[in-house]
């Protein structure tokens, strides 16, 4: 795409294009490490788990924990960025998620590794959210699209690169490497933050940070998704434990909304939920959350337990889902950025992520892997058309005052649907895979026994609930195995494709707003002029038409300037429909 040339007398608070690219270099380098080190080790998880002698439990509270964090810690870090310094916001996030991942790759057990998951977590959520507000900062909404290529390119590089190095070196050397590989990336990141980041300046806040509403909020959705994630396993579902959870996890939940209603400075401000379009896109996000992060991980088991693919082949396997989602996003949002349409681009995504979804709900582990293919590609142009744009137009549709806020709750939103659809997901596989072990136990005992010692050792490694590395199984058990689980993953996305169903329903009553074409700065400069006139015309004394002409108003003023207030309230506007753009 060709950039249009810099203006000769930009106007106050808006970057050139060589600006916007010299201070998009950090966020994108940040951007990319935090995408590698997640994503190098999402083909090496089954491996990982299996050597630290973990079983199905394990392998899905290694990925819900991170999920976890990652959707508790969204919204806190969202708030901070209305109140703090962005740019420290970010370094800081980037430091503790990639510090994180270093010392799980020193990991003994699951425990340890798990618990490094959780701080990676915190310092995922952090560069989520903050690298959606400060584009904000820096580009309008309309302008958006003309970088969603370099963005796309990062994204590409980090999730299709990523699971390859990390197969790669998974195989070649140890899986211990794939959490040590983005830290000289990381020390680049924060070195090209701090040197090439520069973001407009805001006026200063008095800091009030929510402390209540953090120990609520984190509290009742760590209890609500720990509660998914172990009923049905661990304990039953109609149980004591299922009582005090869900009891506590609502308890804290309403607690917590009642805290926001009476704080000056909400963590998540419920007055979001007036403005249509901030609604309907958090409705959205959730069902997204499910299918972003449920398909990735379930579908790197299926490459590896269904279809006997090592680490290095399930990467490569699920490249048309990556390149669906990339190349799709990409390209609408050049279109979207040329033409300033974009809701025919997020109905038609949601459409293409729920036809995804369905098609993989059919798919065996001898299924053509072509048909495979195509249907990953739908699922993932579905995704890339909702996910980016949603967060566009809430922060598009909200006071820029509270951009932070709502464009991490939507995040926050769509990071818990993909941690409860991935918790509850991995219970239903958990659940189920036992089930089919035991409708072809006769298949399996002949084929382990046809093996002699081989299948006794085989049978024992079954006993102990570890997870199997299939493409290391002889062939007559190999077979049985793949069947397993390529059934079991399949009515994974059976159960999550109706979900998808709500994000199309949303997408269709979303505000159809026209894009602004000013960057945060300038709404904000706005916002900030209309307020004050509002203001100064409320404490004006009401005068006669006849009075303004003799104090020199003029007549023609007196009678515009009067019913002003009545039309202007921006803010009543935006609350109560997705208002008008800036």
């Amino acid at each position: 795409m060709s950039a249009s040339p810099p203006a000769a007398h930009p106007a106050p608070g808006r970057m050139s294009h060589r600006e916007v690219l010299q201070s998009l270099t950090g966020l994108l380098m940040g951007m990319f490490v935090a995408i590698l080190a997640g994503t190098v080790v999402s083909t090496s998880l089954p491996v990982i788990v299996a050597d630290l002698h973990g079983d199905q439990t394990s392998y899905t509270w290694v990925i819900t924990a991170t999920l976890l964090a990652t959707t508790i810690s969204t919204p806190i870090w969202g708030k901070l960025a209305d109140l703090l310094n962005r740019k420290l916001l970010l370094q800081l996030a980037l430091a503790v998620f990639v510090l994180s991942s270093a010392v799980a790759g020193f990991s003994q057990d699951t425990t340890m590794l798990i618990t490094m998951r959780v701080f990676q977590g915190l310092g995922g959520g952090g560069m989520a959210a903050l690298s959606q507000i400060v584009m904000a900062d820096i580009i309008s909404p309309r302008e958006r699209g003309r970088y969603m290529g370099l963005f796309g390119a990062v994204m590409a590089l980090g999730t299709v690169g990523g699971p390859l190095a990390g197969g790669f070196i998974t195989d070649a050397i140890d899986w211990r490497w794939n959490f040590f590989i983005a830290l000289p990336f990381a020390v680049a990141a924060v070195i090209l933050i701090q040197r090439t980041l520069h973001l407009p300046r805001f006026e200063p806040r008095k800091v009030r940070i929510d402390y209540a509403g953090i120990v609520l909020l984190s509290a009742g959705v760590s209890l609500l998704l720990i509660w998914v994630s172990l009923g049905g396993n661990t304990f039953a579902w109609a149980s004591a434990a299922t009582a005090w959870m869900v009891g506590g996890a609502v308890a804290a939940l309403a607690a917590f909304v009642v805290v926001e209603l009476k704080v000056p400075e909400p963590l998540i401000s419920l007055k979001l939920f007036r403005n249509a379009t901030f609604t309907l896109s958090v409705i959205a996000s959730i069902s997204v959350g499910v299918s972003m992060f449920g398909t990735a991980v379930f579908l790197a088991q299926y490459m590896q337990l269904a279809r006997g693919a090592n680490a290095t082949q399930s990467g490569l396997m699920t490249i048309p889902m990556m390149a669906g989602l990339l190349v799709i996003s990409t390209i609408a949002g050049a279109l979207i950025s040329k033409h300033g349409k974009w809701k025919g681009f997020v109905v038609t995504g949601s459409v293409l992520q729920a036809v995804g979804l369905f098609l993989l709900g059919t798919i065996h582990y001898d299924t053509n892997f072509v048909l495979v293919s195509l249907y990953m590609f739908l699922l993932g142009a579905g995704v890339g058309l909702v996910m980016q744009n949603l967060v566009l137009v809430v922060q598009n549709a909200v006071p820029q005052r509270e951009l932070g806020v709502a464009s991490s709750a939507v995040t926050f939103f769509r990071s818990l649907g993909g941690t409860a659809g991935m918790a509850a997901l991995g219970a239903l596989l958990a659940a189920r895979v036992p089930e089919l072990f035991a409708e072809r136990s006769g298949q399996l005992q002949a084929a382990l026994a046809s093996l002699g010692t081989e299948g006794a050792r085989i049978a024992q490694q079954f006993a102990g609930g570890t997870l199997p590395v299939v493409h290391e199984l002889p062939e007559p058990v190999r077979g049985i195995i793949e069947g397993i689980y390529g059934d079991a993953v399949a009515q994974v996305f059976t159960v999550a494709a109706p979900l998808a169903l709500a994000t199309f329903l949303a997408a269709v009553f979303l505000p159809n707003l026209p894009l602004s074409t000013k960057t945060r700065h300038e709404r904000v400069t706005e916002e900030k002029s209309a307020v004050g006139a509002t203001a100064a015309l409320a404490s004006t004394p009401a005068v006669e038409p006849e009075a303004a002409v003799e104090q020199g108003t003029g007549l023609e003023d007196a009678l515009l300037v009067r019913p002003q207030p009545m039309e202007e309230k921006p803010e009543g506007r935006r609350s109560g429909g997705g208002g008008e753009d800036g």
